[in-house]
């Protein structure tokens, strides 16, 4: 290299001199810097970086944070680890949007040196992190058949659910539905008059996105649906499904937004396999896309107004990836508290690319991982990578479109061997309605629900014979007891020899809440097993006895050394879940 490149590569500093000071693999950071890393409000947000210079001088490092919003930084000094990596932290107490940096300088003169790129952090409040989710179909909260539920009904069935132990109600679409090409039960097409429709065909001749069902009930029942839900502290999160039906008001008054077909019709909507006539998808880079695009924002803020603040995003991968990061950029500007799910069940890049965008929670790959190699191996990837400071995984159980062959097939020991996984491997999770009945009818060849409620209105008995919403119940309270179980990038597997068995825990950072659980993977079949802890990590010294007090039945276990001897039975109780008395 040229001596004149040489020093036009070197770094300057703060000052605009030359710099010796090197800074360089700073973290966490995303895509050196293009999008912003994740925590929650409280959560100590630790920063590295390796710094050095030649010679021996001693170095000063300083981590600088700031809110976005403010002009002046403020600063902690860092501290020297080892092979010139250097650590500090800061905790970020509002929920906000923070500006972060690395600054260096010799202790005995020379420049200040920063880092090239300023990073950005969205500090997001703890339901982002921590929540157990409730989805239901407004219309199929009702007692008689065929005939649609009221927000009323739904607010009869809000105690039952608080009494659960969820956090959040997230409801599908809840506007008015089209006529064109309505589907009818299983997905048929020409179904019979009284046929309700798929909630996803959004608009009719009663409005479209920024209207409710009329047979749901109108803007003031809303009201005191949403009253009723917080006075039972539950949060209720709303469908964003960006489409429209035939029927929607978008397609007569602005037709340009719409793909048309070489002889004038506007072309349904595809997710390969499947085929949806009665939706039709929006242009997105239609010549009219500004004035669509702050349509669509009009719609999320028009929620927000009336008292929204988790929205699930419908197949958010069909639709622009940049338009993601612009729209939640745009909300969160001026509503930093609202959350957005992405249910993007697609390629992996993809999926990671919309986390990076600015999606709170995403789905996952968990309701296909069922093996003991499965779920460590992605559950490594999900929180032992940089996807941990960028991908939040929201474990769905079940949803209406998934049901699971393991479900299908593992009767009432499968349901509740998902959901023990499902709680406690992440901090966030969820569940589609019927779950804690243990419904399991499938299509043939199909994970496809029989009669499926996207079609067709349900009535249930929230209480028939079979249900696990005691277990529920009792996990969720688990959860909510023990603070280690709250977050999201504490886990850690631990040793087991039968292929059937996974185990694996949760701690916080002080070890005043050391969690342990222990899981049967077979529905079938009772196991057995020798668990083996790394005491060492919970401050357990060798030959010490220590407690093992399962909170699922209350039977307390003395164990001495790092492996003990399990067994469970799925069809008594397929899991421990330990909480470790020192």
């Amino acid at each position: 290299m040229e001596l004149k490149k040489a020093f036009i590569k070197r770094p300057r500093s703060i000052e605009g001199q030359w710099s010796p000071i090197v800074i360089e693999d700073v973290s966490p950071r995303i895509d050196e810097g293009s999008f912003a890393v994740k925590c929650t409000v409280g959560e100590k947000f630790i920063v590295e970086a390796d710094i050095f210079k030649e010679g021996h001088d001693v170095l000063d490092v300083a981590l600088l944070f700031k809110k976005k919003s403010e002009a002046v930084w403020s600063q902690v000094p860092m501290r020297l680890m080892d092979n010139d990596r250097w650590q500090a932290f800061f905790i970020p107490m509002d929920n906000e949007r923070y500006l972060y940096t690395v600054e260096a300088w010799a202790s005995t003169h020379g420049p200040k040196t920063r880092y090239k790129h300023t990073l950005e952090l969205v500090a997001d409040r703890k339901a982002a992190e921590f929540g157990a989710w409730y989805e239901f179909f407004p219309r199929s909260q009702g007692q008689v058949p065929g005939q649609t539920a009221t927000f009323k009904d739904c607010v009869a069935r809000l105690p039952d659910i608080k009494k659960m132990g969820f956090d959040i109600v997230y409801l599908t679409p809840i506007h008015p539905i089209g006529l064109t090409n309505r589907k009818g039960p299983d997905n048929m097409l020409n179904p019979s008059d009284n046929s309700p429709g798929s909630p996803w065909a959004i608009g009719s001749q009663e409005g479209g996105h920024k209207a409710i069902h009329p047979q749901l009930g109108d803007f003031k029942e809303f009201k005191s649906f949403m009253e009723a839900a917080k006075d039972l502290g539950l949060e209720i999160c709303l469908d964003v499904a960006f489409q429209c039906s035939p029927d929607h008001p978008y397609v007569k008054d602005h037709p340009q937004w719409f793909y048309h077909l070489p002889d004038g019709s506007i072309h349904y909507a595809e997710n390969p396999p499947k085929k949806y006539e009665d939706i039709y998808p929006l242009n997105f880079y239609c010549a009219d896309w500004k004035n669509l695009w702050e349509e669509l924002k009009s719609i999320v803020i028009f929620w927000i107004e009336k008292g929204i603040n988790i929205f699930r995003v419908d197949n958010p991968h069909t639709k622009p990836l940049y338009f993601w990061k612009w729209l939640i950029d745009e909300i969160q500007k001026d509503h930093p508290q609202v959350i957005f799910l992405s249910e993007a069940f697609s390629r992996p890049k993809i999926m990671k690319f919309l986390a990076k965008a600015g999606f709170t929670q995403s789905y996952t790959y968990f309701t296909w991982r069922n093996s003991k190699q499965e779920l460590q191996s992605y559950l490594q990837e999900l929180i032992n990578t940089d996807m941990r400071d960028y991908f939040r995984g929201n474990f769905f159980t079940n949803t209406p479109d998934i049901l699971s062959e393991y479900l299908q097939k593992g009767g009432g020991p499968a349901f509740k061997i998902r959901f023990v996984l499902a709680a406690t491997l992440s901090s966030s999770y969820g569940i589609y309605s019927g779950f804690e009945l243990c419904e399991n009818q499938a299509e043939p060849d199909s994970e496809e629900y029989a009669n499926s409620e996207k079609y067709e209105i349900k009535t249930r008995d929230w209480d028939r014979p079979g249900h696990i919403k005691d277990f529920i119940s009792r996990i969720n309270a688990i959860r909510k007891g023990n603070l280690a179980l709250q977050e999201y990038k504490n886990l850690e597997f631990y040793e087991t020899l039968n292929e059937h068995m996974l185990c694996y825990g949760k701690r916080t950072v002080d070890n005043s809440n050391i969690m342990v659980v222990v899981v049967n993977l077979d529905p079938f079949a009772a196991h057995e097993d020798m668990v083996t802890l790394p005491l060492e990590k919970f401050g357990i010294k060798e030959g010490q006895v220590f407690g093992m007090h399962d909170l699922l039945t209350g039977a307390a276990y003395p164990w001495r050394g790092p492996s003990n001897y399990v067994r469970l039975d799925p069809f008594s109780n397929p899991a421990h879940i330990f909480l470790v008395n020192p």
